[in-house]
């Protein structure tokens, strides 16, 4: 089955908070599993003796050859007695940024907004525990969580199980438990899951869906007649995106290069800027095996100068945007950034502005030097969100931008970028072919602005990259 179809089936069916959508964690809402993580993690920092994983490992091999497989589980958390509370938090936190967020599929994603558009009761129901689970809930706005709860005395994991562990028959009881204290009707709810040993899970709901599933719980689908939901895995790393980050890398420099003779032989650097971005941006996404497809481009030059805002993921975001803008323009970017190497052959055409946020007075004298380059007919590239996202959701909004746009008299353009996450995530180094889809919208006229009014307005602006992520425009 098709997710879009799965979407337009769901959004044509019952609406209401007697309907609920019970989702499992590894292999359905995220690719690949979250315990992976934090064991490698663990072990890096020396937090699991050699002990402890050759006994995890080989109860994990048992259970694959027809064992108990709890019994990994159990293993996994009796070596977490002793760490206290916080600290494992903290870590769950941690992880999510650097290594969970980028696995989460996008179908689910989107599967997940369906049912809360829909008004259903969205739940996440995993044998991983709060530290996995939680972020991740969070993340994708669920509110109820049905997962293994770990032992805690005075801020301490004494490494047993609060009730069960929720794997296979224990997880089914705690949806049918959930349901009755909350109203809900099974019959005609959804059942989300890869695992085989998830049959009992999806067997609970009116409405199973197994999403990738391993070969038992296929087998089961096609004799119970479950619709399986076949998703897209994440591009893996090959010889071509190896080689071709490397080309892309040469092209970006090579472009760069030849806009500056171009500006030296004319005595003109703005000339040979103009001529150097867009060619270096263009030359470093072909040889990557990166395309655009760009909806609304006509905005791009309905109204320049500009302030063009781009949702920030990714670090192919600015060679996309320099792609798209081609002339005329520079960017603003955190004063660390100075520093970075990737920054420098591109400082020397831009001359972008760095902005210190810990310093009030240089951000205000940076940001009107930047309104007299605006007012002389240059636009300016900046990414609201200050930093790169762990996720396609936009974080908050800084005002810089929007006060820029005041103070100068241009119109703000949101470029919303939707999947340069899934080609190269925030912490990735090798780029992934494939296609990065971009929505420019209407040009946002400031004239009417106060400084009043952005406490109402930068969310507003905001929400419309929320809106078109979720809802993209065909």
């Amino acid at each position: 089955m098709n997710p879009d179809d799965l979407i337009a089936e769901i959004e044509a069916g019952p609406r209401g908070p007697h309907i609920a959508a019970f989702f499992d964690l590894d292999g359905t809402l995220v690719h690949g599993f979250t315990a992976t993580h934090i064991l490698r993690d663990q072990l890096r920092r020396g937090q699991v003796g050699a002990g402890d994983l050759a006994r995890l490992v080989l109860t994990a091999v048992d259970g694959e050859l027809g064992g108990d497989p709890t019994r990994a589980g159990d293993l996994g958390i009796s070596a977490l007695r002793g760490h206290l509370e916080d600290a494992m938090t903290e870590m769950g936190e941690r992880l999510f940024v650097q290594k969970i967020a980028g696995t989460i599929r996008p179908q689910a994603r989107a599967i997940v907004k369906a049912h809360q558009r829909m008004g259903h009761v969205v739940v996440l129901a995993s044998a991983a525990t709060r530290f996995q689970t939680g972020p991740v809930a969070r993340e994708l706005g669920i509110d109820h969580i049905l997962c293994t709860e770990l032992e805690i005395e005075d801020g301490v994991l004494t490494g047993r199980v609060v009730g069960s562990f929720l794997w296979g028959e224990p997880k089914a009881q705690a949806v049918r438990r959930f349901a009755r204290e909350n109203d809900v009707d099974l019959g005609q709810s959804y059942g989300y899951a890869n695992g085989d040993e998830d049959v009992a899970f999806l067997a609970s709901t009116g409405r199973p869906h197994p999403i990738a599933p391993g070969r038992a719980l296929r087998a089961t689908a096609d004799l119970q007649g479950w619709p399986v939901l076949d998703v897209v895995e994440p591009l893996r790393r090959g010889v071509r995106s190896v080689l071709g980050t490397a080309a892309a890398a040469g092209g970006l420099n090579a472009g760069l290069v030849a806009g500056a003779v171009l500006g030296a032989v004319r005595r003109d650097k703005r000339a040979g800027t103009n001529v150097g971005i867009p060619l270096a941006c263009d030359a470093a996404l072909a040889l990557a095996g990166v395309r655009l497809d760009i909806t609304g481009e006509e905005n791009v030059w309905k109204a320049r100068p500009a302030i063009f805002i781009g949702n920030h993921q990714s670090s192919l975001d600015p060679v996309i945007m320099g792609s798209l803008l081609r002339r005329d323009f520079t960017g603003v970017s955190k004063a660390e950034a100075r520093f970075d190497p990737r920054m420098v052959a591109a400082s020397l055409f831009l001359d972008p502005v760095f902005i210190d946020r810990s310093n009030s007075g240089q951000s205000r004298e940076a940001l009107d030097a930047l309104t007299d380059r605006i007012r002389s007919g240059t636009s300016i590239m900046i990414f609201p969100e200050g930093t790169r996202m762990p996720t396609p959701e936009p974080g908050p909004f800084k005002k810089g931008a929007f006060h820029m746009a005041m103070q100068a008299g241009v119109p703000i353009v949101p470029v919303v970028i939707r999947n340069a996450g899934q080609l190269l995530a925030p912490r990735a180094t090798v780029v992934r072919p494939g296609t990065i889809e971009v929505c420019v919208l209407d040009p946002i006229d400031t004239g009417e602005w106060t400084a009043e009014d952005l406490n109402t307005i930068v969310p507003e602006v905001r929400q419309l990259f929320v809106d078109t992520l979720e809802k993209w425009p065909s």
